[in-house]
């Protein structure tokens, strides 16, 4: 970032709140970064009493859009008003286009990205969409500040973004599940519920975490649990019987894509 420049988070959410921790686990930001939301009270940051704040500030700006969409008008009003080209505007609500975006910034540059919760513990992942205007300093910023909370994927195109959303915007919450029917089939096959759940929860964090810090593919680590003819394979057979689990997985993520475009439609800017 452009020395004297700030970045403003607009929305202090879960999601935001797990970027913001992210971002203040680093001294050399802390000073350059202010929270804009008035029902949250972030500890350590400076806290804006409204938009008006922003004319203090000599720029330039980035601001980060982490509301939920259908506020995104209303965190827009107000804000834009001190933005202009040579500033950024990092959305992370769901379902809101680059081109509602446009024209309601100043003729600020634009980003559109979909990170996920475990930023919260730096493990996240985001993937993310740049508008035309972005230039390569923006662009780095963009790679620095989302990897200070895990990884950032630059997206091919917005078309894109629907899929990514379903993938791994939503794909935390796909494993807790698993998490969770797992520990139901172990009270199911005759395990205490507290038993169950601390097997379950243990074998996902474990798991999660060998492939976080293994060199090897996934299906390589698939392969290095299961013995032939032993119990992971029986239970691995029942997974892959008529390519089950692979056509229940497309059809949960399919959901999700169909939703994200659905939220695109409906105008969140309208």
């Amino acid at each position: 970032m452009a020395a004297g420049g700030e970045l403003v988070l607009v929305g202090c959410g879960r999601m935001g709140g797990a970027l913001l921790g992210g971002w203040m686990a680093h001294p050399a930001w802390r000073e350059r970064i202010s929270v804009l939301d008035p029902a949250a009270n972030p500890s350590g940051v400076r806290k804006l009493t409204g938009a008006a704040d922003l004319a203090a500030f000599p720029g330039p700006l980035t601001i980060v859009l982490a509301v939920k969409p259908d506020l995104v008008l209303q965190a827009l009003d107000g804000v834009c008003d001190y933005l202009g080209p040579g500033d950024l505007v990092i959305s992370i609500a769901a379902g809101v286009t680059l081109e509602a975006l446009d024209g309601r910034c100043g003729g600020a540059s634009l980003v559109r990205a979909m990170p996920n919760t475990p930023a919260a513990v730096r493990r996240g992942i985001t993937a993310a969409v740049a508008g035309p205007r972005l230039t390569e300093i923006q662009r780095d910023l963009c790679e620095v500040l989302f990897g200070m909370v895990g990884e950032l994927v630059w997206l091919s195109g917005e078309h894109q973004i629907d899929a990514a959303t379903a993938l791994s915007g939503s794909g935390p919450a796909y494993f807790f599940h698993l998490g969770e029917v797992l520990a139901e089939a172990g009270i199911r096959l005759g395990l205490e519920p507290e038993t169950a759940a601390r097997l379950a929860y243990m074998t996902l964090v474990g798991a999660g975490a060998l492939a976080g810090e293994s060199a090897e593919d996934l299906a390589v680590l698939r392969a290095g649990v299961t013995s032939p003819g032993g119990t992971t394979a029986a239970a691995l057979a029942v997974f892959d019987d008529s390519q089950a689990l692979a056509e229940l997985a497309f059809a949960a993520a399919a959901a999700g894509a169909v939703r994200s475009r659905d939220l695109s439609g409906a105008g969140a800017l309208a």
